[in-house]
């Protein structure tokens, strides 16, 4: 197994300074190589160290100026930052250089979600949605934008799906339950808002749901 793998395999098992240490040894036998101070960075990134992650992010490039794998990294450091325009224009030169991963898009598509670029969104989620179909958390990120992009129809079918992985899902059950409301099927958002809080007693925004939906069945009930 090479020192990177080794590192990684480390990395995976939270012994990070034993990776650190071979990351360190890959590179000082290897300077010209992008990949050991990719991979540093990705440590230093996890453990919370932006600015170190963020040069030896930046030095990978600057020995290979199309290495999409940096320009990752350098994505999810500004994402991390909340600095959601610049993860943006990276994770855009990750792809525009080969990265073709589900993460990539899904991240990119995480950045316009974040700046309340719904619809913008949209082309990148369905890309991570056509690269891992079977990943909730992509799935349901989709449906979610296109909820927020007022496609309810398509939403309520992605919502769907992501129960079909996971009955219990408990955000998912929510936003078909407020989808019911606008389509003003208010026993069935009952029904919805129930099931996720049956899963998740405390989840507020169903109990919220769940409030609203009753309000509106009594003043049905008394003519109000």
């Amino acid at each position: 197994m090479s020192k990177i793998a080794s590192a990684v395999a480390l990395m995976k098992e939270h012994k990070y300074e034993e990776a650190a240490r071979l990351f360190n040894d890959y590179i000082e036998e290897n300077p010209a190589d992008p990949l050991g101070f990719i991979n540093f960075g990705n440590l230093l990134l996890h453990l919370g160290d932006m600015d170190h992650a963020k040069s030896f992010f930046e030095k990978a490039l600057s020995l290979d100026e199309k290495s999409a794998t940096a320009y990752y990294g350098l994505g999810n450091l500004y994402y991390e930052l909340e600095d959601y325009p610049k993860s943006q224009q990276n994770f855009l030169h990750a792809i525009k250089n080969g990265l073709e991963e589900a993460d990539v898009f899904f991240m990119l598509g995480m950045s316009h979600q974040n700046q309340q670029q719904f619809k913008l969104a949209l082309p990148y989620l369905l890309r991570a949605k056509e690269l891992s179909p079977e990943d909730e958390e992509v799935l349901f990120q989709y449906g979610l934008a296109l909820a927020q992009s007022e496609l309810l129809g398509d939403a309520k079918e992605v919502f769907h799906t992501v129960l079909n992985i996971n009955s219990e899902h408990c955000d998912a059950l929510y936003n078909l339950g407020v989808i019911s409301l606008f389509e003003e099927d208010v026993i069935k958002a009952l029904e919805y808002f129930n099931q996720a809080l049956e899963n998740e007693p405390t989840h507020v925004l169903a109990a919220n749901g769940k409030r609203i939906a009753e309000e509106a069945l009594n003043s049905k009930e008394t003519g109000m």
